[in-house]
């Protein structure tokens, strides 16, 4: 977990919210390393791009678009485009962040934008104060495609959110991912 809190260094002078996103953020959850992880991936607000970019001057970056890398100048980036790679040119570290939506008060699902979640409850935070993205929203995100990985991760985390993180975890994948095989693990504990 040493990367991860580099990543607490990287971000210390970034004083927008911001979250360890993926995999590692379940581990963070659970509170323990749960499996291997190839990436870290790290989860800001679409509308704080431009200071991310000012804090970290000394990292180069790139744009998803269509699949494919291209550099970002820095123009303003809007959906579709949610994904930026990030390089730290003295030390060849790398970082996936993670764009996302938050319209009046509310984080928006760019997948759909009918679910939505709280913007005040997006973070979390460990004891030691690493912010990590809220696991229901990253289970969310998980359920489209999943791969072994992914269920394991469910497996780890679901039976430690609240009743009514699970709730809310339940209706999303109904609206996003209806048939989900997580859907019939939940339908006994949801109420």
């Amino acid at each position: 977990m040493q990367f991860i809190e580099e990543n607490k260094k990287w971000f210390q002078r970034y004083n927008r919210p911001w979250g360890i996103a993926g995999g590692w953020a379940i581990d963070l959850f659970v509170g323990r390393n749960t499996r291997d992880h190839s990436d870290v991936e790290v989860a800001v607000l679409r509308s704080d791009q431009h200071a991310l970019k000012t804090v970290l001057a000394d990292w180069s970056f790139r744009k998803v678009v269509k699949g494919k890398f291209q550099e970002w100048e820095g123009e303003q980036l809007e959906l579709p485009i949610h994904e930026l790679h990030a390089v730290r040119r003295d030390t060849n570290a790398e970082l996936e962040i993670l764009l996302n939506e938050i319209i009046a008060e509310e984080w928006v699902f760019r997948r759909d934008p009918t679910i939505t979640f709280p913007a005040s409850s997006l973070f979390l935070k460990t004891k030691e104060g690493l912010p990590y993205l809220h696991p229901a929203i990253v289970l969310l995100y998980k359920a489209k495609g999943t791969r072994p990985k992914d269920t394991l991760d469910f497996q780890n985390a679901y039976p430690l959110l609240g009743e009514q993180d699970k709730k809310w975890l339940y209706d999303a994948l109904q609206t996003h991912t209806p048939g989900h095989e997580w859907i019939s693990r939940m339908e006994g504990e949801i109420k």
